[in-house]
């Protein structure tokens, strides 16, 4: 048997993590079987679904390296792959279960259902659709068809338990006096998502639906369906849904969920999809850091935990800081080119020196972002004191003193390495009787106007002589405005 799955993304938003995290499950499984990874998209809720969102699915997979063999832009032996291009099919799939005598035309108005619906409210019981239609004579029904009576087409559910066997949570059951004769076409003649999701699977011989646990109360009609239709049925595996750290279903509220925001505020594509495949799924023993192919190859649905998986953005942003960590400079500056234009930053033409801020800079960098704002007192010929550099370093009686200490040594520092350097400051603290760290803070705040940088004897080589000279002279010149004000106090 040849696998074939499929994601199937309802386009009426951007691609979120739950449905990204389906996809790559499904997408893994394929690969890992050498089967086949379908992308069908479910655009029938007309009212909310658009082309910029199908767009935007499409771009949340490719960034995140999830290819589809059959599809839209691609094709396939069972095209069309928009659910509303394939509305005749449902249709004639309901015809086929009115006339076998699985399904029959419901005339019951909206009014008298939400009656009844509410009465049972009131009375405290659950409501259930009471086969009214289905106990009407044969002459009955051709009065509403002569009538011309809008209906609907409704499932009619047969008694006995419906028994799946789930590969996430093992077997289920469903006693089927519990489940309802439910709509499977409305009045209008759009099918509901009942039908389509089982006319779609069967015709595109879905072996495996891999997705949420939300699904689990679907599926017993689901497989009532495919059996009214002569179709074996696929097999079945939910999967946790993912949880804020609050244990609360992940939302707005929790920060970012779709896929695209990820990709905007710096993380890797790699590093996604490895903590992605971590949430609900194990690969046994305590293996984290794994490329994509590693994935591939030890991807099963028997990992799959049965428990909510928790979003923990900690854990996300220091895995994308080791995939940070293992980029090669020259790959690293090409992923950074847009985040500093978009930050009004130029690096500049010197690839060697380019390469060597983002080496001091990528050990502490947890997102792409993180490069831009640790760079910039690099890139820009001013440089601006943080408040709280300010309060810590510079507002001190003696930090005017040290920073003359500082242009002194190093006007005549020779070679101007980091090496050398580090030798020079921390003879001069010697020298006047203070701590190596007096000094170096001063030096920081002049270079950087933080109180936290890369080391800062790389980063006075990195400046250069010129520019670190320049710092200083800035410094002072901005230390002796400070002045009248410490005299004062």
């Amino acid at each position: 048997m040849t696998i074939r799955v499929r994601f199937a993304p309802s386009p009426t938003g951007y691609l979120h993590v739950g449905g990204a995290r389906t996809a790559l499950f499904n997408w893994l499984y394929a690969r890992h079987h050498g089967g086949t990874f379908i992308l069908r998209v479910e655009d029938t809720d007309v009212a909310r679904s658009s082309n910029e969102m199908i767009s935007g699915i499409l771009e949340g997979l490719r960034w995140l390296g999830i290819d589809w063999d059959e599809g839209p832009e691609v094709g396939g032996p069972f095209a069309p792959y928009l659910q509303s291009e394939r509305l005749d099919r449902h249709r004639e799939a309901a015809g086929r279960l009115v006339r076998s005598g699985h399904a029959y035309n419901c005339y019951c108005s909206g009014d008298r259902l939400r009656q009844e619906r509410e009465r049972a409210e009131q009375a405290g019981a659950a409501w259930k659709y009471d086969r009214t239609c289905l106990a009407l004579t044969p002459d009955e029904r051709a009065a509403l068809e002569a009538a011309g009576a809008p209906h609907a087409v409704r499932f009619k559910v047969p008694s006995g338990l419906v028994r799946f066997d789930d590969q996430v949570h093992g077997p289920i059951e469903v006693d089927g006096a519990t489940i309802e004769d439910f709509v499977i076409l409305r009045s209008d003649g759009v099918p509901t998502y009942h039908l389509s999701v089982v006319v779609d699977d069967a015709d595109m011989h879905i072996t495996h639906v891999v997705r949420g646990d939300d699904h689990i109360s679907n599926t017993p009609k689901h497989l009532l369906l495919f059996r009214a239709l002569g179709v074996e049925p696929p097999v079945f595996a939910h999967v946790p849904l993912i949880l804020g750290q609050d244990k609360k279903r992940l939302s707005k509220r929790h920060g970012a969920t779709s896929v695209t925001e990820y990709a905007r505020a710096g993380y890797l594509p790699a590093a996604m999809v490895n903590f992605l495949a971590l949430l609900g799924w194990s690969p046994g023993g305590d293996r984290e850091l794994m490329t994509r192919e590693e994935l591939v190859e030890a991807f099963a649905l028997t990992g799959i935990s049965g428990g909510n998986a928790v979003f923990n953005t900690e854990k996300l942003d220091w895995m994308n800081g080791q995939y940070i960590a293992k980029l090669a400079p020259e790959n690293l500056a090409t992923l950074l080119t847009p985040y500093f234009a978009e930050a009004g930053l130029a690096p500049g033409g010197d690839a060697a020196r380019l390469s060597r801020l983002l080496g001091l800079l990528q050990p502490r960098a947890k997102r792409l972002t993180d490069f831009i704002e640790q760079a910039r007192p690099f890139l820009e010929d001013a440089v601006t004191y943080e408040p709280e550099a300010e309060r810590k370093h510079l507002s001190t009686p003696t930090a005017a003193t040290h920073a003359g200490t500082l242009r002194r040594v190093l006007a005549d520092a020779d070679p101007f390495d980091a090496a050398t350097l580090e030798g020079v400051i921390r003879q001069a603290a010697a020298d006047c009787g203070v701590k190596a760290g007096d000094l170096i803070h001063v030096a920081r705040v002049a270079m950087t106007g933080r109180t936290t940088s890369p080391g800062i004897f790389d980063v006075l080589e990195l400046l250069g002589r010129q520019r670190v000279m320049a710092r200083l002279d800035q410094l002072q010149a901005h230390l002796s405005t400070l002045e009248p004000t410490r005299s004062r106090e």
